[in-house]
């Protein structure tokens, strides 16, 4: 069984309203506030939370989900660093990220993190294994595609901080 992530299986748990409602106490969107609460955050999620005005109680399997990762390693993505490239075609744009996992057993993906009229902003992640493997590090090459008629800034944010990719 996968082992849950925080930004791929529990972040994605807590809607809008439900980050709303709880902004007074904490950020339901925000890992380290997560883990700070992850007890207290169960125990309403077992109980009343959240309420049936609001969307009404989680499924058992979100909470076992939920129950998993706070007993768990509290697994979250890492970001990532590479070299980026914008490459653009008649049909197409790709954006290219290149470089070299911390370690053997490692797992990447660039993925769209926010977008307006004017820009779009990746984020690349990084997924440790579950269990360290042995090994030399292995190169990684990641791209994203889109359409060429989308002629947005792009942007990436990644472990040394956002940049502008031209």
């Amino acid at each position: 069984m996968r082992t849950p992530v925080f930004e791929l299986h529990i972040r994605p748990m807590f809607r809008a309203t439900d980050r709303e409602h709880m902004r007074w106490a904490l950020d339901l969107w925000d890992y380290d506030d997560v883990v700070a609460q992850a007890d207290d955050i169960l125990d309403r999620l077992e109980q009343d939370m959240p309420p049936v005005s609001g969307g009404g109680l989680w499924p058992e399997e979100w909470i076992a989900v939920f129950r998993r990762w706070k007993d768990g390693a509290r697994k979250r993505l890492e970001l990532g660093t590479a070299s980026y490239v914008l490459t653009r075609t008649a049909t197409r744009v790709d954006l290219t990220a290149t470089g070299t996992f911390p370690a053997a057993g490692y797992e990447g993906w660039l993925q769209l993190e926010s977008e307006t009229d004017t820009s779009k902003t990746y984020v690349l992640h990084l997924e440790a294994p579950d269990t360290p493997e042995a090994g030399t590090p292995p190169a990684f090459s990641v791209v994203e595609s889109y359409r060429a008629t989308d002629t947005r800034r792009v942007f990436v944010h990644d472990s040394t901080g956002v940049q502008e990719i031209v």
